[in-house]
């Protein structure tokens, strides 16, 4: 079985779910999950997690995410982008100047409704499902934040521009709410994602690269270990006569350990022969490192 994360490139037409069945025929593995939808028809950087790495996938959809996107103005559809049904339309009066304030206007904190077309629960079931039903459902505003976009070209009614957001944020929706702030309506024409965490997109591969990989045994050689996402996390390492604690999942105390200088709240632990354990949160109330993820067992290291 493949343990790791694999950056894999997802087409347009495919689900993410699609993308998870896919790679299951593909490396004949069950244990596989996606860290975070993408719409059909977006395109670019889906971590996938394979093995012991599904216990990140929800550590991975909370991280950071950067975009390269096209607003289409002068249209709003109920999807939000190209895909759906024209609900309105207008004449384009505003000038690049106008538009570019009203891009950058969005940089911060802002509070975002969801779109209807989302795979958020309302009562249990997703949004999507009331939308195709014709039904509206009350949404509340959830607050995201902008952290940059950088506006690469204006042509109206189109406008491209790069964006880096936190989890939780809809692309579309933001391309609907500039077209609204501006008066002509907005949609979303293009998305792709570049980065996801530390997986970029210059590494990604396209589900046909991996089974060519799979072909050529060289699947490992494209995986990164389930480390890869805490590197900017201190690690230490623990010492042999605490192996038994360590290899049961209990909390450690900062004597179990050597390499810790305990700067940061949060450290990766492995043992002596460089297996990563897992990642634990320091609790100042006992005085020890609580785990919050744990990659146990490691093969013959119990006994």
């Amino acid at each position: 079985m493949y343990n790791g994360i694999i950056n894999v490139y997802k087409e347009k037409g495919f689900t993410s779910h699609d993308v998870v069945a896919k790679l299951r025929g593909i490396l004949k593995q069950k244990k596989i999950g996606h860290t975070g939808t993408l719409d059909p028809e977006a395109e670019g950087v889906l971590p996938v997690c394979l093995g012991k790495a599904t216990k990140l996938c929800d550590l991975l959809t909370d991280k950071d995410k950067t975009y390269e996107a096209c607003l289409r103005l002068g249209i709003q559809t109920d999807t939000q982008d190209m895909t759906g049904k024209v609900l309105k339309e207008a004449a384009i009066s505003v000038s690049e100047k106008e538009v570019k304030e009203a891009v950058l206007s969005y940089v911060g904190e802002y509070d975002q409704i969801p779109p209807m077309y989302s795979a958020l629960k309302v009562d249990g079931r997703k949004l999507y499902e009331y939308a195709r039903e014709g039904i509206e459902v009350e949404r509340k505003p959830r607050r995201v934040t902008i952290y940059s976009i950088e506006i690469k070209k204006i042509e109206l009614p189109r406008v491209w521009f790069n964006v880096a957001c936190s989890k939780g944020t809809y692309i579309r929706t933001l391309c609907n709410d500039i077209g609204d702030r501006l008066g002509c309506f907005g949609c979303m024409e293009t998305l792709v994602r570049t980065r996801a965490s530390v997986f970029e997109l210059e590494n990604s591969l396209k589900l046909s690269e991996i089974e060519r990989l799979r072909d050529e045994n060289k699947i490992d050689t494209v995986l990164f270990p389930l480390d890869a996402m805490f590197r900017d996390v201190s690690c230490a390492i623990a010492k042999k006569e605490f192996y038994k604690l360590l290899y049961n999942g209990n909390p450690l105390a900062p004597e179990f350990l050597e390499g810790d200088d305990r700067k940061d709240n949060q450290i990766r632990v492995y043992d002596k022969e460089n297996h990563f354990i897992g990642l634990y949160s320091w609790n100042e109330k006992n005085k020890q490192y609580q785990p919050i993820k744990l990659f146990l067992p490691v093969e013959d290291k119990r006994n």
